[in-house]
């Protein structure tokens, strides 16, 4: 069964793309500059052998991705997805592994957001995030542009529901760690010893009432009491940082 395409953008996007074999890469877009440099920055590699070459002035390529209003670099390429990844076949295969931590979102929908979870979450070695399928936008330019080349560096699971997930980790031993403003106390100092999911809910009203009732525990981050949030991918990051020291 032939898979779907879209474009992917950006220097750091596309040239993790290239370097992963899992992923195929249809054609790409670019400039006579952005391969010299591509080149250039990977001479111990030929990433752009076997692949279909379109060179494009700098205004052709800015109209690929004019609704969208991203930099391009010069670079533009046309993939498809990676096979879908099982949370269950996933768990069952590392049943061994000691201290799994996996984020789950909850409505989360804007692909910068998620982009940047996505880079974080690589960046700090988390094992994989749980997203509901219907609010992932799996084929947005501004949500590869935001994780950096991180897409292919990280395993995602795309679930139907969020709640039936986290109870299905919970019965392999995992702690589901909500983060909410108004949590019981600040997450430095919870136990983080064991298998746990962080669980992060939507930009506009956190957690919904249900997924937080299916939470081990709530925690919250401390901040200055007149700011009133972070940005979820600022929680994030702060989170996956401190959780990513204890593992060393």
């Amino acid at each position: 069964m032939k898979k779907s395409s879209f474009l992917i953008v950006g220097k750091h996007a596309v040239t993790e793309a290239l370097k992963n074999e899992g992923r195929n890469v249809l054609r790409v877009f670019l400039t006579e500059d952005s391969k010299k440099n591509l080149n250039k920055d990977n001479q111990d590699k030929d990433l752009l052998k076997g692949v279909k070459l379109f060179y494009k002035t700098k205004k052709e390529l800015d109209r690929l991705c004019s609704k969208e209003q991203i930099s391009h670099q010069g670079l533009i390429a046309e993939i498809e997805h990676i096979d879908d990844k099982n949370l269950k076949d996933y768990i069952n295969y590392n049943q061994n592994k000691k201290n799994i931590t996996l984020i789950a979102l909850e409505d989360v929908t804007d692909p910068r957001n998620i982009g940047s979870i996505v880079r974080c979450a690589s960046a700090f070695n988390i094992d994989g995030l749980i997203i509901k399928e219907r609010s992932f936008p799996s084929e947005s330019k501004l949500l590869y542009k935001s994780a950096s080349g991180s897409m292919e560096h990280i395993n995602i699971f795309e679930v139907s529901n969020i709640n039936t997930a986290l109870k299905f980790l919970k019965t392999k031993n995992f702690w589901v760690c909500g983060f909410d403003k108004n949590g019981e106390k600040d997450f430095t100092q919870h136990n983080w010893d064991g298998n746990n999911v962080l669980l992060f809910g939507s930009e506009g009203y956190g957690l919904k009432y249900q997924t937080s009732k299916n939470s081990d525990f709530l925690l919250k981050i401390n901040i200055n009491e007149n700011i009133e949030s972070l940005n979820i991918s600022n929680t994030a990051a702060i989170v996956f940082h401190y959780i990513n020291r204890l593992k060393k």
